[in-house]
């Protein structure tokens, strides 16, 4: 019969103080990386004066913005520009053309 005894030694068990102390240190590690790498919020941007050359230009007084063309040249959208105006008897000024585009 195999009879298993164990010694007792008289020397502190030390290893399981160091894996506490080692579980510790992890935590400790990952609490500050937690701290150092969340995301602050990003306060406004300061808004600087732009250069002159960048300043949207001023439309033209009376004016109802830009028109976007699309396979019409500028020529044949002023015409179709005056023709509405001229049959709804109202000025070109008080009208707003968002874009033209011919159909075929």
């Amino acid at each position: 019969m195999l009879l298993l005894t164990a010694v007792q030694s008289s020397k502190p068990d030390y290893v399981a103080l160091a894996m506490v102390a080692v579980i510790a240190v992890i935590v400790a590690v990952m609490a500050i990386r937690k701290r150092f790498s969340t995301k602050k919020p990003v306060s406004a941007p300061v808004e600087t004066a732009a250069p002159a050359a960048e300043k949207e230009k001023a439309l033209a007084p009376g004016s109802a913005g830009e028109v976007k063309l699309y396979t019409v040249d500028p020529r044949t959208a002023a015409m179709l520009m005056a023709i509405v105006a001229e049959r709804t008897g109202k000025p070109l000024n008080e009208l707003r053309f968002i874009s033209i585009r011919e159909v075929e």
